[in-house]
């Protein structure tokens, strides 16, 4: 069955109180913590596939995502990247859809249509987007995680996320699938979504810590076992990590200034205004994940 651009898998799951949780890569899913968490969720519900790109070649452009070449049973196969849907049935709570989203090279407007057009055909209840970016934070605390300003008053979310202010906030470029959101509140879907901030100094390929943040949202957003979140694998690469950046002079300054930037900005009455951080930090911040190779 073709629904927009996607071939679905017949015949389609009778799903109850079905919620979306779906990530962009690779705009923003640093150090792949959307990309880990979804893959946690789907190995922990069995999750199987619904569906994919018919075409994918129409939407992305495989000079810039890579195809990978693999051995399978003995035999090589070339898989080409692509949006892939996958779902489960049966939890304890809602049914799920988990959404590997990319980032379009062309026709966008009908990739973006084409998703819109399979969550409205699903009958989607929820759409929730996880992610993460780089930011101006340490490694030595807690990472912090910005959402939507709904996710605090859900149970059990109070003091896990610190709510996205809704005016005033960021302005510049972005994603075209930003639009994606628009179209489903026209509908009535509810949105939420949150976004983990990673120290920009480490650039993880794999930033386990991060991944046990969203996890930790989810799992409480979900009610879902705390072992799903490995926070003992993040807690052990960030303490891998900082034991390199002793070596580094430069870097350990650079930690020494945002953990007191941080620790200002949680104080819960400052006595003066937090003063912004140093231009000589900010250009660092932007430099150092080219030059620091001994991480």
């Amino acid at each position: 069955m073709q629904i927009g651009a996607f071939e679905i898998h017949e015949p389609i799951p009778e799903f109850k109180n079905l919620h979306a949780i779906a990530l962009l890569h690779p705009w923003v899913d640093a150090g792949n913590v959307g990309t880990l968490s979804l893959e946690r969720l789907e190995s922990h519900f069995g999750a199987k596939e619904l569906g994919k790109l018919h075409r994918p070649g129409n939407f992305f452009d495989f000079t810039r995502y890579r195809p990978t070449s693999q051995f399978v049973e003995g035999q090589r196969v070339i898989v080409v990247p692509n949006t892939n849907i996958y779902y489960a049935l049966g939890t304890d709570g809602p049914d799920f859809l988990f959404i590997h989203l990319m980032e379009p090279h062309a026709f966008a407007e009908r990739y973006v249509k084409s998703v819109v057009d399979l969550l409205k055909t699903l009958n989607v209840k929820r759409y929730c987007r996880i992610s993460g970016m780089y930011n101006a934070v340490p490694h030595t605390r807690p990472l912090r995680v910005t959402g939507s300003p709904e996710l605090e008053k859900m149970p059990g979310m109070s003091g896990l996320i610190t709510p996205r202010q809704s005016t005033g906030g960021y302005q510049g470029p972005t994603s075209i699938m930003n639009s994606l959101a628009e179209e489903l509140e026209k509908s009535g879907t509810e949105m939420i979504n949150f976004m983990v901030h990673l120290p920009h100094y480490l650039s993880l390929e794999d930033d386990y810590a991060g991944t046990a943040r969203l996890m930790e949202v989810l799992c409480t957003l979900y009610d879902l076992p705390p072992h799903l979140m490995e926070a003992d694998r993040g807690a052990t690469q960030y303490q891998e990590v900082g034991t390199q950046l002793q070596h580094n002079t430069q870097v350990k300054a650079l930690i020494s200034q945002l953990e007191e930037y941080y620790d200002d900005q949680q104080s819960p009455e400052p006595e003066e205004e937090t003063p912004p951080l140093a231009p000589d930090v900010e250009t660092f911040l932007r430099e150092i994940g080219l030059r620091l190779d001994d991480k």
